[in-house]
């Protein structure tokens, strides 16, 4: 809105005695400017409108009286906090803010659009399994399979709109990997749209299973996102993304937007979410969280980075499909399961052995912090 808002002022000015004094509204052309400000409005609606909307959570009672996995796993020393009552679904806080702020700041496009509705969807869908588990009482919420028929629906008509689009269709039918500057497979379209889907059905439960103990999700999704803020700008300028060997994708600067207003919203809603919380993001933030960094992952033409960026999110995925197929396995051959971690997801694991929750959030945040430095590192290994 202020692009399109700043850019009718200065064609309407032209010529005229004002066309100077406002020359200063050509800043809103530049990504680096509007992504500066999609960050900072957004951190600063999170600060003031967390506070009403965790009130609004507890007049509502959208608590959570249940017993979670994190105090399940509990821990060899004492915590003296308790989790029960404090509200969830805040993900509506994050949804609405990023969204809002990317329509106010960035420059609208198809690439844009399709990220921003799928945000949306993806909110939708775990607001609905988080009020399943608040009215339910427990942490079972929706069924497994209609949760995932949704997310791979999505993922699928994603990649689908993309390849029937001659400009983006290479975003589908060709396959880019880390270190390699050239697509290793070009007109396979199969094998990208199963990418595809994976990438961004992996991305959002991935987050979702990692959204265990006050602020791990969302700190490693903020820096798995800031990331993705530099790969997005460089995927967008044709200069930088030749000189880096990286795919330009036209459009690809305005995601840098979008990254910009997660961060502001992470940073923002991490206030109220770190520990003690005052608030979980439930469902509604992390699966939205997750499908968004898949869909831009995807949208640069860069699935492959996702993987070594969210290492965190991928450890954490990898330990609950390492336990429960090690587990089925086990029963079936033995007649008992085999656990290969004391609990899964990974995070719990740490629990029972008796690090801190505060330990463990703090030691999975470096490791994030590795693994980010590790993807912006394979640019110059091309």
């Amino acid at each position: 809105m202020f692009y399109y808002l700043s850019q009718w002022i200065l064609d309407q000015v032209a010529n005229t005695e004002w066309a100077d004094p406002l020359s200063a509204l050509r800043v809103f052309r530049y990504i680096t400017v509007r992504s500066a400000g999609a960050a900072i409005t957004a951190l600063l609606l999170s600060l003031w409108l967390g506070p009403k909307i965790i009130r609004w959570l507890k007049q509502i009672r959208f608590g959570q009286d249940y017993l979670d996995k994190a105090q399940e796993a509990g821990s060899t020393k004492v915590e003296h906090f308790s989790k029960r009552g404090t509200p969830t679904m805040g993900g509506l806080l994050i949804v609405v803010v990023v969204d809002l702020t990317a329509l106010l700041w960035a420059q609208w496009n198809a690439l844009v659009t399709l990220t921003l509705v799928s945000l949306l969807v993806l909110g939708a869908l775990g607001f609905y399994d988080d009020y399943l588990k608040i009215t339910e009482q427990s942490n079972r919420g929706m069924a497994a399979n209609f949760k995932l028929w949704v997310q791979f629906g999505l993922a699928i008509f994603i990649g689908i709109y993309l390849w029937r689009l001659p400009e983006t269709k290479s975003l589908i039918s060709d396959v880019m990997v880390p270190f390699y500057k050239h697509p290793v497979l070009t007109n396979a379209a199969g094998i990208g749209l199963v990418i595809t889907v994976l990438t961004i059905v992996g991305s959002s439960n991935a987050v979702n299973l990692t959204d265990g103990l006050d602020g791990l999700a969302i700190g490693c999704t903020l820096i798995v996102t800031l990331v993705f803020l530099i790969l997005t700008y460089i995927a967008g300028n044709m200069i930088y993304a030749k000189y880096l060997s990286v795919p330009y994708v036209a459009g690809a600067g305005e995601l840098t937007v979008f990254c910009a207003a997660i961060v502001g919203a992470s940073l923002g809603f991490l206030w109220f979410n770190c520990h003690p919380a005052q608030v979980f993001m439930g469902d509604t933030g992390s699966l939205a969280l997750g499908g968004a960094l898949g869909i831009i992952a995807v949208l640069i033409h860069q699935p492959f980075m996702l993987v070594i960026a969210g290492g965190v999110f991928v450890a954490e995925a990898g330990s609950v499909l390492i336990q429960t197929s090690w587990f089925k396995y086990t029963k079936r051959k033995y007649g008992t399961g085999r656990r290969v971690f004391l609990m899964a997801p990974l995070h719990h694991h740490f629990q029972k052995l008796g690090w801190y929750e505060s330990q463990v959030v703090t030691r999975f945040y470096i490791l994030c912090i590795l693994c980010a430095v590790v993807a912006l590192g394979t640019l110059k290994l091309r």
